[in-house]
């Protein structure tokens, strides 16, 4: 079986289209799916993100950052986002996967980071998370002051012209 077969569970779930799989509580079902490589694996981790344990879904999220097609990997790591939002904690394997698709602007992981930042007591957090946290502090504050200036600037010359 590939895409667009049901499981046979109760209730079924359509891994064709993705319908319904934000709903998926069963660790066992997201396993079996992935055995037959089944589509819509990402958003189904979205799923178990809210409604399993995070040791339960931390597996299947960690395994499916590894999945070949970028959008299902993006929602993945969306999961460990959520997870950390629920939680308020990630497990060390989701700490590393954070990390290994790095922490920047344009990682496919820059939002999970932002909401682990964000959900995630700082004391809890991994050393480099720290480190990250506050490099991005000094970088906003830095561009806020830019933008400050800038728009400070502006309406300097502007009231310049203004006297003329």
């Amino acid at each position: 079986m590939n895409s667009g077969s049901f499981s046979t569970g109760s209730p079924e779930w359509d891994w064709g289209s993705g319908e319904g799989l934000l709903g998926l509580d069963d660790p066992e079902e997201w396993d079996a799916a992935f055995e037959r490589g089944e589509s819509h694996l990402g958003t189904a981790a979205i799923g178990l993100a809210f409604n399993c344990s995070l040791e339960d879904a931390s597996p299947r999220i960690l395994r499916a950052t590894q999945l070949p097609d970028a959008a299902q990997r993006g929602f993945a790591f969306t999961a460990a986002g959520t997870a950390a939002r629920l939680n308020g904690a990630l497990t060390p394997e989701l700490y590393a996967a954070l990390r290994a698709a790095g922490p920047g602007r344009k990682s496919i992981a820059q939002n999970a980071v932002d909401d682990t930042l964000d959900y995630v007591p700082f004391r809890q957090l991994p050393r480099w998370l720290k480190w990250w946290k506050v490099v991005s502090k000094v970088h906003d504050k830095l561009g806020t002051w830019r933008l400050e200036c800038a728009y400070a600037v502006s309406d300097g010359l502007r009231a310049l012209r203004g006297r003329r």
